[in-house]
């Protein structure tokens, strides 16, 4: 059995949502966007953490060890959640937490490869085992979930078709692509793509590959490249894209993309918050957690 072992990075500022909400008029809701990490903000019908619903469906999907990375000064997660030691809300799953601190000289994070690398730090344990990796504010399905954990892959990642989103073009343009050979095999990723880099990642059926950042690695495959993953230059962060493409690229075929179409509910910004509600009120129901 593949290890049930899932990663989710929570210890980001949330700078993109706290831009946002000066362009909104204010609601309960847009306040809590201004204080609370994204993944805390209470939506749905019984304005649940939107973090609940991912865990829910993680926990369906048969993951039962769970990371939260989060930030040096947040208490909401445990607050929320436990730990481990002393239980929490859900009850197949043993939460502990991974504390990503703001170094010396910056404001924020170092970035989504810090984060996995202070995780992997925390479970050395998980030595020689997989684990899943994704975002708090996006929430992946059960069928992706499973998916990804169930890959016979040691490296994987989910391959979203950007038609099959259902986000307006300007968005899904802004999504990395994948770039795969004829087996599925990844072979780069790229970011910010231009419309030349876009064309060179559709496939011969038209169907062009996004990342929704939901990964496979192996621990000990994966463990160098966050170590040694570079500062990007403009944006001052270690990227977890950018640590996976010099990884495939010292280790050609050791990536396998796993397509997928469906839609991906991402609480990027204050205007998603209404399309997100929207999406929970059909999706879920309290009695789910009765």
């Amino acid at each position: 059995m593949n290890s049930p072992n899932l990663v989710i990075l929570a210890g980001g500022v949330s700078s993109r949502m706290k831009k946002s909400i000066h362009e909104v008029a204010g609601s309960s809701v847009q306040h809590g966007a201004g204080h609370s990490a994204k993944s805390m903000i209470g939506l749905g019908e019984e304005k649940r953490p939107f973090l609940d619903y991912l865990l829910w469906n993680a926990e369906r999907a048969g993951y039962r060890d769970v990371v939260l990375v989060v930030g040096e000064h947040d208490r909401s997660f445990r607050e929320r959640y436990g730990n481990a030691d002393r239980g929490n809300r859900f009850h197949a799953l043993e939460i502990s937490y991974a504390v990503q601190n703001i170094p010396p000289g910056r404001t924020k994070p170092l970035g989504t490869a810090d984060a996995l690398l202070q995780a992997l730090l925390l479970r050395q344990d998980w030595r020689g085992q997989g684990c899943t990796v994704c975002n708090s504010d996006n929430l992946y399905s059960v069928t992706a979930l499973r998916r990804t954990l169930e890959t016979g892959n040691r490296c994987a990642l989910m391959d979203y078709d950007r038609a099959g989103l259902g986000f307006a073009p300007a968005r899904a343009r802004q999504f990395a692509v994948l770039v795969k050979d004829a087996s599925g095999i990844l072979v780069d990723i790229v970011e910010k793509p231009s419309p030349e880099q876009v064309l060179r990642a559709t496939g011969p059926d038209g169907r062009v590959g996004v990342s929704m950042n939901l990964w496979r690695f192996s621990y000990d495959v994966i463990l160098p490249f966050l170590e040694s993953a570079p500062v990007h230059s403009v944006r001052r962060e270690k990227e977890l894209p950018v640590a996976v493409g010099i990884m495939i690229r010292s280790h050609p075929g050791s990536m396998t993309a796993i397509p997928i179409s469906e839609h991906v509910p991402d609480l990027t910004s204050v205007h998603d918050i209404g399309e997100v509600e929207g999406f929970l009120r059909n999706h879920y129901r309290g009695s789910l957690w009765q």
